[in-house]
């Protein structure tokens, strides 16, 4: 089981992302996820930088394998220019890239006034975004023309040596199943073994299944559960909530609803490893193989030595007690 760290573009800029993961491959971790949006979830997040900026300044900062968590290569973007950056950063990482893709959410995607589909219709346009995006890194010159996109004579010429690896994030049966048929891994966010294994019996067989958990280390664990439902509580919203919401704004009036008690339930707070241990072993006994931790708010490098000094290894001896 390997454990990278996640790189929350809603919450930081530019140059704090590249020192956290510095921090992060100095700790150990041994992957990167990073956030691609137009906005954060809410004000109180405050950021959300060019993500392919950043990618390019990670490439000279650190030797971590980067994926991103994830980008939707439907609306907002169309999929081949997102074609031409995953290649680029793949090179600048010297094949070190993952491009993880979604089916998104009008938070993001709806800015330039484009009609925000139905979920099947979503999930229809990430499959062929997909195909559009593997014929364009196999370097010849593409026209295609789809039910949704249309390509004319493009070719991408800076190109890795090996294809980009590409993720597919499945929340529901659907999803997962997509993931299986069309993806080379697989990127959830829930311990949940049944999603994990739709993605591997609709053909992800024994490809990678990436999962993210959201922690908020703090001298204490009502502080670190203040933090958390100050700045991330919209990870509580049921159901399509988090695709549907447009702005910030309204996940804010969305989020009224959040307590404190049910983020105690989903974030592990405070000084204590053991609940930082139990929420990773969570995901590793639902099936995953690659568990991505995101520290919220601030204290940063507080969390790091945290980890290292602490939880990653209880996680080592639990692991080695379970074998």
């Amino acid at each position: 089981m390997r454990t990278g760290y996640i790189l929350a573009c809603e919450e930081f800029g530019p140059a704090e992302l590249v020192s956290q993961a510095r921090l992060a491959e100095q700790a150990g971790f041994e992957g990167l996820w990073i956030s691609d949006h137009f906005h954060p979830w809410n004000d109180q997040q405050g950021q959300s930088p060019f993500v392919w900026s950043v990618i390019g300044a990670l490439s000279e900062a650190v030797r971590l394998p980067v994926t991103t968590a994830v980008t939707c290569p439907t609306v907002r973007v169309h999929p081949a220019v997102i074609a031409q950056a995953a290649a680029t950063a793949a090179v600048q990482h010297e094949g070190r890239f993952v491009l993880g893709v979604g089916s998104g959410e009008a938070l993001n995607e709806h800015i330039l006034g484009d009609r925000w589909p139905p979920a099947d219709v979503r999930l229809e346009m990430l499959e062929e975004a997909v195909e559009v995006i593997r014929a364009l890194h196999r370097g010849r010159e593409v026209t295609y023309r789809g039910r949704h996109y249309t390509v004319e004579n493009a070719r991408i010429y800076t190109l890795p040596a090996r294809s980009v690896p590409i993720y597919v994030s499945g929340f529901g049966m659907k999803s997962a199943r997509l993931a299986g048929r069309i993806g080379d891994g697989f990127i959830c966010m829930m311990p949940n073994a049944e999603l994990v294994r739709a993605f591997r019996d609709a053909g992800g067989g024994n490809r990678p299944a990436q999962a993210g958990i959201k922690v908020c280390h703090a001298d204490s664990a009502e502080e670190g559960l203040q933090i958390a439902h100050r700045t991330w509580p919209h990870i509580q919203l049921p159901g399509e909530l988090s695709q549907l919401l447009p702005s910030p704004r309204h996940f804010e009036q969305a989020s009224q609803l959040v307590t404190q008690e049910s983020m105690a339930q989903q974030v592990p707070c405070g000084p204590d490893p053991e609940p930082y241990v139990e929420a990773v072993r969570s995901y590793v006994d639902a099936g995953f193989d690659e568990i991505y931790v995101q520290q919220i708010g601030p204290g940063q490098e507080a969390f790091f030595r945290f980890w290292e000094r602490e939880v990653r290894p209880a996680i080592a001896e639990a692991a080695g007690a379970k074998a």
